[in-house]
């Protein structure tokens, strides 16, 4: 097959085949240490071929969404690519239902596979999982945001010949010398084998995000070891595993988390230093050389690196070999896309003071922020200009949520965005760049609204933004076609929510839409980062985190109506309101 043509009227959608076809391609044109060289750039030729020594390149898989399945199979067929039977794919069926809050029996997931000689001659499969989205299915939002996001894309090693020692070693070198992250992972006992995903690190250049690692057999340990390794997510809700101290008696399960606070401060000191920008700027530097750049006592700098290198922010063989930054270093780096540098200074700062007072907001239902510095945390802030800056700084660092959004959203019929309490404008400058017919206006306190000038400037959407100083809990712009309410609402109790929401729907035309993005509080039990921001906007600003059912209520009786939620990344997600 040496391209995949659809016939007329296909069903398929082009970019679809292209994505199918381009998959095709890599493995003709790749073998193992192909693979390796594009996913690991940062190995040495020494490095890569003792990985492949032990694993082969069977698969490259990628997700699609055609109007039938059975159809896109006949398409493939016709097109010369040698498809068998579809398959249901039940894995990743429940974890798009869970992704974007759907009912499992509501997609139709199945998998289409073909065999493809790789570059080497090896036989090999192109893996692809299909979603059928038939017209008018309502799946619009789930399209746009995994063919923005790749999340199922993925290439495959299969551990020629495994035990434990071998996959352990493997895996090893995957996360400290590669620098990938653990993403999940799981025993398929139907097919006898042991699976471990990778995020890959951004990198690469290559389409393809992620890692799978198989081996035959059940290796309870190393699987154990690597779900406790990824977030809180990837480690939740997999039978007979209970985190990253899954291992460990309670004893030290319980020991391991009252560290957590010490975790805390030992990123913020971190931040502070600025060590992440010195590993950045020469390569492997020593602990004479860091303590150097950092003024710092060297014995005790070493064993700040030692404990950050447990936490998997820097990674080293042997000291006297200098440190390496980890992918989640990375972010500590102050000149990084959405570096999370200002928060750690902030968790580590006044919240972790503030935290400090969680017994008292959990006996009194007040702030403790208000309990120990005397004032609400906006007014606190408002008084302090560098506290209010950082804070700011702090909202804009978790940006990176807002990525899918331009794309989840018909922006065609739209001429005005109003942004309410659009802090630095991040997401209103996303939204403008992505369709430069829109018009924007941004309300924000005076000060926000400086630095909401200069992220417009930047993205060259200056002379299509207006900046009005003002308070949104007083008064909100009217007219416009699209309104934005970015993690605003979690601030403030359900009677200030209720106002706030008012405010808005008076000041909406009966066309216009409403765009929210907050956490939610997961309805079922599972892990999710909203679960302790709740805790954390219960002790520093009295607001809270809600499930999409209490933000239906509210938007209810504010006179609106929810009519859907797509998660995002860093655990939001974004709610779609219209008027009642």
């Amino acid at each position: 097959m040496s391209t995949v043509h659809a016939p007329t009227a296909a069903p398929t959608d082009r970019c679809d085949l292209d994505r199918i076809e381009d998959a095709v391609a890599f493995i003709r044109t790749h073998d193992t240490a192909g693979v390796l060289a594009a996913l690991l750039p940062g190995l040495d030729p020494a490095e890569r071929a003792g990985l492949a020594a032990h694993s082969a390149f069977t698969h490259a898989a990628v997700l699609v969404f055609p109007e039938s399945v059975a159809g896109l199979r006949e398409e493939l067929r016709a097109g010369g690519l040698d498809v068998g039977p579809v398959t249901p794919s039940v894995v990743v069926r429940d974890r798009l239902a869970r992704r974007y809050g759907r009912p499992a029996d509501t997609l139709d997931v199945g998998i289409l596979r073909a065999p493809v000689t790789a570059a080497d001659g090896r036989p090999c499969e192109v893996e692809i999982f299909a979603l059928a989205v038939p017209a008018g299915a309502g799946q619009d939002a789930v399209v746009a945001a995994e063919r923005a996001r790749q999340h199922e894309a993925h290439l495959a090693l299969e551990v020629t010949r495994p035990d434990a020692v071998v996959l352990a070693g493997l895996r090893e070198t995957l996360l400290t010398r590669g620098r990938m992250t653990a993403d999940g992972g799981g025993h398929n006992a139907h097919e006898g084998s042991t699976v471990l995903y990778f995020r890959c690190p951004e990198d690469t250049g290559t389409p393809y995000t992620r890692l799978e690692l198989n081996a035959r057999g059940a290796h309870p340990g190393v699987l154990g070891r690597h779900l406790g390794e990824g977030t809180p997510a990837q480690s939740a809700g997999r039978g007979g595993h209970d985190g990253a101290d899954g291992h460990r008696g309670p004893a030290e399960r319980l020991l391991h988390l009252m560290t957590g606070a010490w975790a805390t401060q030992a990123l913020a000191v971190a931040a502070d230093l600025r060590l992440a920008d010195h590993l950045a700027a020469e390569p492997r530097p020593d602990l004479a050389r860091l303590a150097d750049l950092t003024g710092t006592h060297r014995e005790s700098l070493g064993r700040l690196l030692r404990y950050l290198a447990t936490l998997g922010v820097v990674t080293t063989a042997d000291p006297a070999d200098g440190y390496l930054l980890t992918p989640i270093g990375e972010l500590l780096r102050t000149d990084a896309e959405s570096s999370l540098h200002p928060l750690a200074l902030m968790y580590g700062g006044p919240f972790y003071r503030s935290f400090g007072e969680l017994g008292h907001s959990v006996r009194t239902g007040r702030e403790g922020f208000d309990h120990l510095f005397g004032a609400h945390h906006f007014e606190y802030f408002a008084e302090r200009p560098e506290l209010a800056d950082l804070f700011d700084r702090s909202m804009a660092a978790s940006s990176a949520m807002f990525g899918p959004i331009p794309g989840l959203v018909d922006l065609s019929a739209v001429r005005t965005v109003v942004d309410v309490a659009g802090g630095n404008g991040e997401l209103l400058s996303r939204i403008l760049r992505a369709a430069p017919h829109l018009e924007g206006v941004l309300l924000e306190r005076p000060h926000a609204v400086e630095a909401a000038r200069a992220t417009m400037a930047k993205a060259g959407c200056a002379d299509r933004c207006r900046l009005e100083a003002g308070d949104f809990t007083r008064a909100v712009p009217a007219g416009g076609d699209l309104y934005l309410l970015s993690r605003v609402l979690h601030d403030w109790d359900d009677e200030q929510c209720l106002a706030i929401l008012r405010r808005i729907a008076a000041a909406m035309p009966e066309h216009a839409e409403l765009l929210v993005v907050e956490r939610l509080l997961p309805q079922d039990g599972q892990d999710s980062l909203a679960v302790p921001w709740d805790v954390h906007m219960l002790c520093n600003v009295g607001g809270r985190e809600r499930t999409s059912a209490h933000y239906a209520d509210l938007l209810a009786t504010a006179g609106l109506r929810l009519t859907s939620h797509t998660e995002l990344p860093l655990d939001a997600a974004l709610l779609r309101v219209r008027k009642a």
